[in-house]
Protein backbone atom coordinates (compact mmCIF):
# COMPACT_ATOMS: atom_id res chain seq x y z
CA UNK A 1 0.00 0.00 0.00
CA UNK A 2 1.19 3.38 -0.74
CA UNK A 3 -0.11 5.41 2.13
CA UNK A 4 1.03 8.49 3.78
CA UNK A 5 4.00 8.76 6.28
CA UNK A 6 3.03 8.67 9.86
CA UNK A 7 4.96 11.58 11.84
CA UNK A 8 6.89 10.31 14.67
CA UNK A 9 4.89 10.92 17.24
CA UNK A 10 2.00 9.14 16.04
CA UNK A 11 4.21 6.28 15.31
CA UNK A 12 5.48 6.45 18.73
CA UNK A 13 1.46 6.06 20.30
CA UNK A 14 0.72 3.30 17.43
CA UNK A 15 3.64 1.30 18.77
CA UNK A 16 2.26 1.86 22.26
CA UNK A 17 -1.04 0.57 21.23
CA UNK A 18 0.73 -2.44 19.30
CA UNK A 19 2.28 -3.60 22.86
CA UNK A 20 -1.07 -2.83 24.99
CA UNK A 21 -2.60 -5.48 22.00
CA UNK A 22 -0.08 -7.74 21.86
CA UNK A 23 -0.27 -8.24 25.91
CA UNK A 24 -3.69 -8.74 26.09
CA UNK A 25 -3.01 -11.79 23.43
CA UNK A 26 -0.37 -13.01 25.26
CA UNK A 27 -3.20 -12.43 28.39
CA UNK A 28 -5.70 -14.60 26.33
CA UNK A 29 -3.92 -17.90 25.47
CA UNK A 30 -2.36 -16.13 22.40
CA UNK A 31 -4.86 -15.01 20.82
CA UNK A 32 -8.26 -12.91 20.93
CA UNK A 33 -11.43 -12.23 18.99
CA UNK A 34 -11.41 -9.96 16.44
CA UNK A 35 -14.09 -8.06 17.74
CA UNK A 36 -11.55 -7.40 20.74
CA UNK A 37 -8.83 -6.39 18.52
CA UNK A 38 -11.19 -3.61 16.75
CA UNK A 39 -12.54 -2.66 20.54
CA UNK A 40 -8.72 -1.90 21.61
CA UNK A 41 -7.64 -0.59 18.56
CA UNK A 42 -10.54 2.18 18.41
CA UNK A 43 -11.30 2.88 21.87
CA UNK A 44 -8.16 1.97 24.06
CA UNK A 45 -7.86 4.85 26.97
CA UNK A 46 -5.58 7.41 25.54
CA UNK A 47 -3.99 5.48 22.54
CA UNK A 48 -7.52 4.05 20.71
CA UNK A 49 -8.15 6.09 17.11
CA UNK A 50 -11.32 7.45 18.72
CA UNK A 51 -10.07 7.89 22.46
CA UNK A 52 -6.68 9.28 21.13
CA UNK A 53 -5.84 13.11 19.99
CA UNK A 54 -5.64 12.73 16.53
CA UNK A 55 -8.11 14.63 14.31
CA UNK A 56 -10.33 12.31 12.76
CA UNK A 57 -12.18 14.60 10.26
CA UNK A 58 -12.52 16.83 7.60
CA UNK A 59 -9.42 17.49 5.28
CA UNK A 60 -7.05 17.08 8.12
CA UNK A 61 -8.39 13.87 9.00
CA UNK A 62 -9.33 10.36 7.70
CA UNK A 63 -12.88 10.50 6.03
CA UNK A 64 -15.42 13.47 5.69
CA UNK A 65 -19.06 12.91 7.15
CA UNK A 66 -22.47 14.60 5.66
CA UNK A 67 -22.48 17.05 8.45
CA UNK A 68 -19.14 18.10 6.93
CA UNK A 69 -20.09 18.58 3.77
CA UNK A 70 -22.53 20.44 3.93
CA UNK A 71 -24.96 22.60 6.65
CA UNK A 72 -28.24 21.47 4.58
CA UNK A 73 -27.65 18.17 5.80
CA UNK A 74 -28.56 19.58 9.25
CA UNK A 75 -30.91 21.65 8.47
CA UNK A 76 -33.20 18.74 6.35
CA UNK A 77 -32.34 16.39 9.83
CA UNK A 78 -33.92 19.52 11.74
CA UNK A 79 -37.04 19.82 10.08
CA UNK A 80 -37.30 15.97 10.82
CA UNK A 81 -36.95 16.78 14.54
CA UNK A 82 -39.13 20.00 14.64
CA UNK A 83 -42.16 17.70 13.71
CA UNK A 84 -41.09 15.30 16.49
CA UNK A 85 -40.44 17.76 18.91
CA UNK A 86 -43.80 18.82 17.81
CA UNK A 87 -45.33 14.81 18.79
CA UNK A 88 -43.45 14.31 22.15
CA UNK A 89 -40.55 16.95 23.95
CA UNK A 90 -38.12 19.44 23.08
CA UNK A 91 -35.28 17.27 23.66
CA UNK A 92 -32.23 15.76 21.35
CA UNK A 93 -29.86 13.26 22.10
CA UNK A 94 -27.03 12.65 19.94
CA UNK A 95 -24.52 9.77 19.78
CA UNK A 96 -21.00 9.87 17.71
CA UNK A 97 -21.47 14.02 17.05
CA UNK A 98 -18.37 14.15 15.52
CA UNK A 99 -16.63 18.00 15.16
CA UNK A 100 -20.13 19.10 16.47
CA UNK A 101 -20.84 20.38 13.34
CA UNK A 102 -24.19 18.46 12.87
CA UNK A 103 -25.53 19.50 16.12
CA UNK A 104 -24.45 23.32 15.84
CA UNK A 105 -26.56 23.04 12.17
CA UNK A 106 -29.62 21.16 14.17
CA UNK A 107 -30.10 23.67 16.75
CA UNK A 108 -28.98 27.12 14.63
CA UNK A 109 -31.52 25.69 12.15
CA UNK A 110 -34.21 25.43 15.06
CA UNK A 111 -33.43 28.45 16.83
CA UNK A 112 -34.03 30.42 13.26
CA UNK A 113 -37.79 28.71 13.13
CA UNK A 114 -38.47 29.38 16.62
CA UNK A 115 -38.52 25.81 17.71
CA UNK A 116 -37.84 25.81 21.56
CA UNK A 117 -34.92 22.93 22.59
CA UNK A 118 -34.60 22.57 26.45
CA UNK A 119 -31.59 19.67 26.25
CA UNK A 120 -29.29 18.53 23.32
CA UNK A 121 -27.18 15.91 25.09
CA UNK A 122 -24.01 14.73 23.14
CA UNK A 123 -22.91 10.86 24.05
CA UNK A 124 -19.24 11.08 23.08
CA UNK A 125 -16.22 8.57 23.77
CA UNK A 126 -13.99 10.85 22.01
CA UNK A 127 -11.79 13.20 24.38
CA UNK A 128 -10.67 15.15 21.41
CA UNK A 129 -13.49 15.28 19.84
CA UNK A 130 -15.51 16.21 22.70
CA UNK A 131 -13.17 19.19 23.04
CA UNK A 132 -14.09 20.07 19.62
CA UNK A 133 -17.60 19.90 20.01
CA UNK A 134 -17.30 22.14 23.19
CA UNK A 135 -15.92 25.08 21.22
CA UNK A 136 -18.32 24.77 18.41
CA UNK A 137 -21.21 24.90 20.24
CA UNK A 138 -19.82 27.23 22.92
CA UNK A 139 -23.44 29.57 22.27
CA UNK A 140 -25.73 26.81 23.08
CA UNK A 141 -26.01 26.55 26.66
CA UNK A 142 -28.39 23.69 26.34
CA UNK A 143 -26.07 20.98 24.87
CA UNK A 144 -24.83 18.69 27.92
CA UNK A 145 -22.38 15.65 27.47
CA UNK A 146 -23.23 12.40 28.54
CA UNK A 147 -21.41 9.43 29.38
CA UNK A 148 -23.87 6.69 29.18
CA UNK A 149 -27.54 6.98 28.00
CA UNK A 150 -30.76 7.87 30.10
CA UNK A 151 -32.60 5.49 31.59
CA UNK A 152 -35.65 6.57 29.39
CA UNK A 153 -35.58 9.56 26.51
CA UNK A 154 -38.79 11.43 25.00
CA UNK A 155 -37.98 13.39 21.80
CA UNK A 156 -35.58 12.87 18.75
CA UNK A 157 -32.68 11.03 19.15
CA UNK A 158 -29.90 11.30 16.43
CA UNK A 159 -27.06 9.03 15.30
CA UNK A 160 -24.89 9.71 12.26
CA UNK A 161 -22.46 7.02 11.19
CA UNK A 162 -22.32 5.20 14.48
CA UNK A 163 -22.93 1.66 13.79
CA UNK A 164 -20.20 1.17 11.50
CA UNK A 165 -17.37 2.14 14.04
CA UNK A 166 -18.80 -0.61 16.63
CA UNK A 167 -16.60 -3.82 16.61
CA UNK A 168 -17.40 -6.97 14.85
CA UNK A 169 -15.99 -10.46 14.73
CA UNK A 170 -15.05 -11.83 11.41
CA UNK A 171 -16.01 -15.57 10.68
CA UNK A 172 -14.95 -17.29 7.91
CA UNK A 173 -16.79 -20.67 5.73
CA UNK A 174 -15.21 -23.76 5.46
CA UNK A 175 -16.83 -26.67 3.81
CA UNK A 176 -17.26 -28.27 7.16
CA UNK A 177 -18.67 -24.89 8.22
CA UNK A 178 -17.69 -21.94 9.84
CA UNK A 179 -14.67 -20.85 11.82
CA UNK A 180 -13.80 -17.75 13.80
CA UNK A 181 -11.23 -15.25 12.63
CA UNK A 182 -9.16 -14.29 15.67
CA UNK A 183 -6.35 -12.29 15.89
CA UNK A 184 -2.84 -13.42 16.93
CA UNK A 185 1.04 -12.18 17.13
CA UNK A 186 3.54 -14.22 14.72
CA UNK A 187 6.98 -12.72 14.26
CA UNK A 188 5.70 -9.37 16.11
CA UNK A 189 3.06 -8.87 13.54
CA UNK A 190 -0.60 -8.98 14.11
CA UNK A 191 -2.34 -12.14 11.84
CA UNK A 192 -5.59 -13.88 11.80
CA UNK A 193 -5.71 -16.84 13.06
CA UNK A 194 -8.33 -19.51 12.08
CA UNK A 195 -9.90 -20.84 15.27
CA UNK A 196 -13.29 -23.54 15.74
CA UNK A 197 -16.42 -20.62 16.24
CA UNK A 198 -18.10 -20.93 19.92
CA UNK A 199 -21.64 -21.89 19.78
CA UNK A 200 -22.76 -18.42 20.33
CA UNK A 201 -20.99 -17.25 17.01
CA UNK A 202 -22.15 -20.04 15.63
CA UNK A 203 -25.62 -19.22 16.69
CA UNK A 204 -25.25 -15.94 15.59
CA UNK A 205 -24.38 -16.97 12.35
CA UNK A 206 -27.56 -18.82 11.33
CA UNK A 207 -29.53 -15.87 13.03
CA UNK A 208 -27.88 -13.03 10.95
CA UNK A 209 -27.41 -14.77 7.90
CA UNK A 210 -29.91 -15.87 5.36
CA UNK A 211 -29.17 -19.45 3.76
CA UNK A 212 -25.72 -19.11 5.25
CA UNK A 213 -24.81 -23.10 4.87
CA UNK A 214 -25.04 -21.74 0.78
CA UNK A 215 -22.51 -19.63 1.10
CA UNK A 216 -18.82 -20.88 -0.80
CA UNK A 217 -15.65 -22.00 1.18
CA UNK A 218 -13.53 -19.46 1.81
CA UNK A 219 -16.54 -16.57 2.32
CA UNK A 220 -15.40 -14.05 4.93
CA UNK A 221 -17.80 -11.90 6.74
CA UNK A 222 -18.48 -9.74 9.34
CA UNK A 223 -21.06 -10.60 12.57
CA UNK A 224 -22.65 -7.88 14.46
CA UNK A 225 -23.05 -8.50 17.98
CA UNK A 226 -22.25 -5.48 19.32
CA UNK A 227 -24.33 -2.97 17.35
CA UNK A 228 -26.93 -5.65 18.11
CA UNK A 229 -26.49 -5.22 21.65
CA UNK A 230 -26.44 -0.99 21.10
CA UNK A 231 -30.04 -1.26 19.28
CA UNK A 232 -31.62 -3.16 22.35
CA UNK A 233 -30.32 -0.88 24.73
CA UNK A 234 -30.81 2.05 22.67
CA UNK A 235 -34.65 0.64 22.11
CA UNK A 236 -34.83 -0.41 25.90
CA UNK A 237 -34.39 3.44 26.46
CA UNK A 238 -37.02 4.27 24.24
CA UNK A 239 -39.59 2.07 25.35
CA UNK A 240 -39.54 3.47 28.80
CA UNK A 241 -40.45 6.84 27.33
CA UNK A 242 -43.62 7.47 25.52
CA UNK A 243 -42.93 9.00 22.49
CA UNK A 244 -40.15 9.84 20.70
CA UNK A 245 -37.70 8.68 17.56
CA UNK A 246 -34.17 7.30 16.71
CA UNK A 247 -32.87 8.10 13.23
CA UNK A 248 -29.67 6.34 12.58
CA UNK A 249 -27.87 7.57 9.05
CA UNK A 250 -24.67 4.71 8.38
CA UNK A 251 -23.82 2.56 5.52
CA UNK A 252 -24.97 -0.63 4.83
CA UNK A 253 -27.72 -2.82 3.37
CA UNK A 254 -30.47 -5.22 4.01
CA UNK A 255 -29.71 -8.98 5.18
CA UNK A 256 -30.32 -10.36 1.56
CA UNK A 257 -28.28 -7.98 0.30
CA UNK A 258 -25.24 -8.09 2.35
CA UNK A 259 -24.76 -11.77 2.15
CA UNK A 260 -24.09 -12.69 -1.44
CA UNK A 261 -21.94 -15.18 -2.83
CA UNK A 262 -19.81 -12.58 -4.81
CA UNK A 263 -19.17 -10.58 -1.63
CA UNK A 264 -16.14 -12.92 -0.69
CA UNK A 265 -14.05 -11.07 1.67
CA UNK A 266 -16.49 -8.96 3.74
CA UNK A 267 -17.11 -5.44 4.26
CA UNK A 268 -14.35 -4.63 6.34
CA UNK A 269 -12.70 -1.34 5.31
CA UNK A 270 -10.49 1.26 7.21
CA UNK A 271 -9.75 4.64 6.52
CA UNK A 272 -6.39 6.15 6.83
CA UNK A 273 -6.01 10.06 5.47
CA UNK A 274 -8.70 10.15 2.91
CA UNK A 275 -7.48 6.63 1.71
CA UNK A 276 -9.78 3.37 1.80
CA UNK A 277 -7.60 -0.10 2.43
CA UNK A 278 -8.38 -3.37 3.92
CA UNK A 279 -5.83 -4.18 6.20
CA UNK A 280 -6.78 -3.67 10.33
CA UNK A 281 -3.48 -4.55 11.54
CA UNK A 282 -1.88 -1.26 9.55
CA UNK A 283 -0.94 1.57 12.28
CA UNK A 284 -3.34 0.49 14.98
CA UNK A 285 -4.60 3.42 16.63
CA UNK A 286 -4.24 5.83 13.37
CA UNK A 287 -6.72 4.41 11.23
CA UNK A 288 -10.30 3.97 11.64
CA UNK A 289 -11.93 0.23 10.76
CA UNK A 290 -15.39 0.33 9.89
CA UNK A 291 -17.38 -2.76 8.50
CA UNK A 292 -21.16 -2.38 6.74
CA UNK A 293 -24.18 -1.99 8.55
CA UNK A 294 -26.71 -5.19 8.38
CA UNK A 295 -29.61 -3.40 8.88
CA UNK A 296 -31.71 -6.01 9.06
CA UNK A 297 -29.55 -7.36 12.08
CA UNK A 298 -30.16 -3.97 13.56
CA UNK A 299 -34.20 -3.72 12.87
CA UNK A 300 -34.87 -7.20 14.45
CA UNK A 301 -32.56 -6.22 17.55
CA UNK A 302 -34.60 -2.84 18.12
CA UNK A 303 -38.01 -5.12 17.61
CA UNK A 304 -37.38 -7.65 19.92
CA UNK A 305 -36.59 -5.23 22.76
CA UNK A 306 -39.89 -3.73 22.49
CA UNK A 307 -39.35 -0.59 19.96
CA UNK A 308 -41.44 -0.14 16.77
CA UNK A 309 -39.53 -0.05 13.39
CA UNK A 310 -40.66 3.34 11.87
CA UNK A 311 -39.21 3.47 8.59
CA UNK A 312 -36.26 2.61 6.45
CA UNK A 313 -35.24 4.16 3.30
CA UNK A 314 -32.11 5.58 1.43
CA UNK A 315 -30.53 8.49 2.43
CA UNK A 316 -31.82 10.49 -0.84
CA UNK A 317 -35.21 9.53 -0.07
CA UNK A 318 -34.83 10.67 3.68
CA UNK A 319 -33.13 14.00 2.39
CA UNK A 320 -35.28 14.77 -0.18
CA UNK A 321 -38.78 13.62 2.05
CA UNK A 322 -37.00 16.49 4.54
CA UNK A 323 -36.91 19.58 1.89
CA UNK A 324 -33.32 19.90 1.27
CA UNK A 325 -34.31 20.72 -2.10
CA UNK A 326 -35.91 23.68 -0.90
CA UNK A 327 -33.42 24.58 1.55
CA UNK A 328 -31.16 24.79 -0.91
CA UNK A 329 -32.93 27.14 -2.64
CA UNK A 330 -32.69 29.49 0.31
CA UNK A 331 -29.30 30.34 -1.55
CA UNK A 332 -29.99 32.66 -5.01
CA UNK A 333 -28.61 29.96 -7.87
CA UNK A 334 -27.48 33.84 -9.60
CA UNK A 335 -24.97 33.85 -6.71
CA UNK A 336 -22.77 31.35 -8.43
CA UNK A 337 -19.81 31.37 -5.29
CA UNK A 338 -22.45 30.67 -2.84
CA UNK A 339 -25.14 28.44 -4.58
CA UNK A 340 -22.38 25.75 -6.75
CA UNK A 341 -20.61 24.73 -3.91
CA UNK A 342 -24.16 23.66 -1.84
CA UNK A 343 -25.61 22.54 -5.31
CA UNK A 344 -22.59 20.36 -5.56
CA UNK A 345 -22.51 18.73 -1.95
CA UNK A 346 -26.14 18.26 -2.17
CA UNK A 347 -25.59 15.68 -5.14
CA UNK A 348 -23.02 13.85 -2.97
CA UNK A 349 -25.61 13.41 -0.30
CA UNK A 350 -28.89 12.35 -2.52
CA UNK A 351 -26.98 10.83 -6.13
CA UNK A 352 -27.24 7.13 -6.08
CA UNK A 353 -24.02 7.18 -7.48
CA UNK A 354 -22.71 9.05 -4.28
CA UNK A 355 -24.35 8.91 -0.87
CA UNK A 356 -27.67 8.79 -1.84
CA UNK A 357 -28.31 4.80 -2.12
CA UNK A 358 -25.01 3.49 -0.18
CA UNK A 359 -25.82 5.30 2.85
CA UNK A 360 -29.49 4.19 4.77
CA UNK A 361 -31.51 5.48 7.53
CA UNK A 362 -32.92 3.07 9.77
CA UNK A 363 -35.96 5.09 12.41
CA UNK A 364 -36.93 3.21 15.69
CA UNK A 365 -39.56 4.70 18.30
CA UNK A 366 -43.04 5.26 19.43
CA UNK A 367 -46.29 7.15 19.48
CA UNK A 368 -44.78 9.89 16.82
CA UNK A 369 -45.48 9.42 13.14
CA UNK A 370 -42.93 10.39 10.38
CA UNK A 371 -43.37 13.58 7.99
CA UNK A 372 -45.50 11.68 5.40
CA UNK A 373 -42.77 13.19 2.31
CA UNK A 374 -40.23 10.77 4.62
CA UNK A 375 -43.06 8.07 4.76
CA UNK A 376 -43.83 7.81 0.96
CA UNK A 377 -39.98 7.35 -0.01
CA UNK A 378 -40.25 3.64 3.00
CA UNK A 379 -38.68 0.53 1.84
CA UNK A 380 -38.98 -0.89 5.32
CA UNK A 381 -40.82 -4.07 3.05
CA UNK A 382 -37.02 -4.82 1.91
CA UNK A 383 -35.59 -5.45 5.31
Amino acid sequence: MSLPVPSSDALAASHALQHLIAADIERNAGAISFARYMELALYAPGLGYYSGGSAKLGKDGDFTTAPELSPLFGAALARVAAAIIAQSAPNILEFGAGTGKLAFDILSELRAAGVKVDAYYIVELSGELRGRQQDQLRDFPQVVWLDALPAAFDGVVFGNEVLDAMPVELVIKHPDGWQALQVTVDDGRFQYLETPASPALLAQVARQIPEHELLPAGYVTELHGVACGFMATLARMLDRGTANAAFLFDYGFPAHEYYFDQRVTGTLMCHYRHHAHPDPFYYPGLQDITAHVDFTAMALAAQEAGIEVLGYLNQSGFLLGAGIGELLLRTDPADAMAYLPQARALQKLVSPAEMGELFKVLVVGKGVELPQAIVLQDRTHRL
